[in-house]
Parts: structure tokens; sequence; C-alpha cells
């Protein structure tokens, strides 16, 4: 379902589309009650519509809430409304990995360093018996000094 700007759920005010992929459309939107931005994921009607996945969805949401790590986007809320499941997370400023790669390969000192952040992000997973089966460059984020976020 494509939401569009002005749009509420529950809130969550929707801003602008970030991306979409597999697992549904991200937005930026605006928490109303704290008054920051935020990324909502918002599942397909195909995924929603059926109760499995929407118990397996927040299943995986009440673990992934559990996590802390500096290169784990935090988990805010999980919701459904009209129809509409959604997921609400940190909102990651910046380049994505994805986006950087197309300029070019990253010096080996950046490499090893995004490597080992992210290896040491999905060592978090198996502690809160989560399993990161693809981990996608498109929802990495680099910072230009070196380290990514």
């Amino acid at each position: 379902m494509a939401l569009t700007a002005g749009m509420k759920l529950g809130p969550y005010e929707i801003l602008a589309p970030l991306g979409a992929g597999g697992m549904g459309e991200v937005y930026r939107a605006r928490d109303t009650r704290l008054e920051r931005d935020v990324a909502v994921k918002v599942l397909p009607s195909d995924l929603s519509s059926d109760p499995n996945l929407r118990l397996r969805l927040e299943r995986e949401a009440k673990a992934v809430s559990k996590l802390s790590h500096p290169h784990i986007c935090t988990l805010h809320d999980i919701g459904h409304q009209d129809g509409v499941d959604f997921i609400v997370m940190e909102l990651v400023e910046g380049e994505t990995l994805e986006q950087r790669l197309l300029k070019g390969s990253l010096p080996p000192a950046q490499t090893m360093c995004v490597a080992a952040q992210v290896a040491d992000a999905l060592g978090k997973g198996p502690q809160a018996r989560i399993c990161a089966s693809r981990p996608q460059a498109r929802q990495r984020h680099v910072d230009e000094g070196a380290a990514p976020n």
C-alpha cells in the first residue's frame, strides 16, 4: 500500500518515501508524540493478510526490540491500522553502503572496518534467537570519515 505525505498511522505522520523492497515500503515519518523523525516500514498487503506471517512479524519484532547495538537499527514500535501493518524504526541518515559502492570500491581499511562492524552486529542476533539470512548493502549506512553507523 503506497502512502502519501500527510497520512497518519497512529501518531506517525508520513513525510516522504525512502525506499521499497521485498518486505514492503519504507517512509520517513514524524513521530508526533516525541517530535522526532522515524522510519516506518509498511508491509505489503499479501504479507499482512496472512495471519501466520503477521504472528511471525510480531515475534521477530519482539526479539529485535531486545537488541541494543550501535550497528543495529532500533525498533521503536509495531502497529496495525486500517488493514495496514507497520514497523517503526530509528531513522538512520546518510549514504547506504550500496550507494557508496556505486561510486567505487572502499579503501581496504574501511572495508575491514565495515566487515568487522557487520560481523559484530550479526553476532548479536543468535543471542536473541534471531538469524539474519540476508544482510543487504542498501540497509547499511556509511559515514564518509570511516566507520559506518
